[in-house]
């Protein structure tokens, strides 16, 4: 099923910007894009990239812009060794930007190439998405040498598994809205009866009473583990395993949400992102991996196809609302729906501050809590 395409729709839809985070890795599109010999462009955090695969397998991530006189990169060759600029034939190494050759070099000319380097970000493959590093503005060079097997940056994210056979299926959509609105979206639990009403999922009339216990983690926190809800088709149809069903969420930033569903050795796992692509639009990505019910035929696609529903009613959601936040409105949040989101603005905050000042970020949580909504 298709996704809505922003530019499809009648105005601009241009919302207001949001302050962005940057030393973190972010996912700039999926590794099947990556052909030997070809070049694929991305937009990260208001950087235009061009990404592509080496001869070795190895992917790689440049600032789709050659430092001679600023022509992208993506515009020129590549051969499975070196990217070449087609303005003046400029040769890099792509993994750590050091430019190889200048053919306009004469031999008068003194000028050691070697010295001069184009944008090169740490770059990994996980999960069938290339994952790329972005370094704060001035912060410096974040890569080594083209041989580097260790980037010494915090982990590269990667989908929790628990066992060598599964199946997998992936979802992608842009969102015209900043990621400040994408994440809350993300983590907002009253909206699912209203916007993903269904009779595979819920409908308004099974709204209920919820009570779900939160805790602190390393720059996020979790929805501590517990039986999913009742009134969702999906988790219904983990009985017929006769087990207890049990599912445990986290957040962390700078835009990672993560699921685990476990049904005694079956289980399911997702992990999203909410991915700026700009200041002020974002990208949902969703990769999932599952045993469960892993020899009923056509299982696949059909997860694929309800989830692609599932995830079109959200991006349709924010094509509204990105109408209204055109306008630049006043917000608001309540109370304890809206407390996760309350907390990510805190933990955002923490952390620039924590990167202006260098002082230990204050996590908004000192404890264990519990809140209470209905959905």
């Amino acid at each position: 099923m298709p996704f809505l395409n922003p530019s499809e729709t009648r105005t601009d839809l241009s919302g207001p910007a949001a302050t962005l985070l940057y030393d973190d890795w972010y996912p700039a599109l999926r590794t099947r894009k990556l052909r030997l010999g070809k070049l694929s462009k991305a937009m990260l955090l208001d950087i235009p990239l061009v990404l592509g695969r080496l001869n070795d397998g190895r992917v790689f991530a440049m600032r789709d812009s050659c430092p001679h006189r600023g022509i992208p990169l993506s515009v020129g060759r590549f051969d499975g060794r070196h990217v070449t600029c087609r303005y003046h034939g400029w040769e890099f190494e792509p993994c750590g930007g050091q430019c190889q050759a200048i053919p306009s070099l004469g031999s008068r000319d003194h000028l050691d190439p070697t010295r001069i380097l184009a944008t090169a970000y740490p770059c990994e493959e996980r999960d069938g998405h290339a994952w790329v590093f972005i370094p704060s503005p001035g912060a410096g060079r974040k890569v080594g040498t083209a041989e580097r097997t260790d980037w010494g940056l915090k982990a590269v994210p990667e989908l929790a598994k628990f066992g060598g056979r599964y199946r997998t299926a992936f979802l992608t959509a842009d969102l015209p809205c900043n990621v400040d609105h994408g994440i809350i979206g993300l983590m907002d639990p009253a909206h699912g009866p209203f916007v993903h009403h269904a009779w595979w999922w819920r409908t308004r009339g099974s709204i209920r009473e919820k009570t779900k216990r939160f805790e602190p983690i390393s720059e996020g926190f979790r929805m501590s583990a517990h039986a999913p809800s009742g009134n969702s088709a999906p988790y219904k149809l983990l009985g017929v395993y006769g087990q207890p069903v049990e599912t445990t969420i986290d957040f962390v930033l700078p835009n990672r949400r993560t699921e685990v569903i476990r049904c005694g050795d079956k289980w399911f796992s997702s992990l999203t992102t909410v991915t700026p692509m700009t200041a002020t639009t974002c990208r949902i990505d969703v990769v999932a991996a599952w045993n469960v019910f892993y020899y009923v035929p056509l299982v696949t696609p059909i997860a694929r196809f309800f989830g692609a529903k599932f995830v079109r009613q959200d991006q349709l959601t924010m094509i509204q609302q990105a109408e209204g936040l055109r306008h630049n409105p006043s917000l608001m949040l309540i109370d304890d729906a809206d407390k996760p989101a309350k907390w990510y603005f805190a933990l955002k905050q923490a952390r620039l501050e924590a990167s202006a000042t260098g002082a230990q970020p204050k996590h908004p949580l000192d404890g264990p809590v519990e809140l209470h909504w209905r959905s």
